[in-house]
């Protein structure tokens, strides 16, 4: 990646439009995340202990919106609006995919702090979330230093 309105991402090379569809998205989803109060700590932690379960349809509204994508888009786009092309990628589901999922389910227990709703949270103001999103950052970084796959 040489310049900065230019970057290739998963083999399609984004320049103004697709990081303004990127960025139009990401804004979207964040005011998504914020309205049904995912960004909001304790109620997370409500809903992981099953006294109030209103984020089920947040879960299920995205799992909807996620799955009628993934089945659609590929029959009704003859490619995709970026560029590239639609393909699967294999799931491998091994030891180390399920301590990461193990640990990533504990952290997100402890401190009711999913990663978007967290960096949602700090566009609204949420400022003890600057804490998880250190954390989340450095554990990002940790995992690619050390243990990222090669291949």
């Amino acid at each position: 990646m040489g310049r900065m309105d230019s970057a290739v991402t998963a083999g399609v090379e984004l320049r103004g439009a697709g990081w303004l569809c990127i960025g139009l998205g990401g804004g979207l989803f964040g005011f998504g995340l914020a309205l049904s109060g995912m960004v909001r700590p304790e109620v997370v932690l409500d809903f992981l202990m099953f006294r109030d379960l209103g984020l089920l349809l947040v879960l299920g509204g995205a799992a909807l919106t996620a799955m009628l994508a993934f089945r659609l888009a590929p029959r009704l786009l003859p490619r995709p609006l970026l560029g590239g092309w639609f393909h699967a990628h294999p799931a491998r589901i091994d030891r180390r995919s399920m301590l990461g999922a193990a640990l990533f389910g504990i952290g997100w227990g402890i401190s009711g702090v999913c990663p978007a709703p967290a960096i949602a949270g700090l566009g609204a103001g949420d400022w003890p979330l600057l804490w998880s999103a250190a954390g989340l950052f450095l554990g990002a970084w940790i995992q690619g230093r050390w243990f990222a796959r090669s291949g």
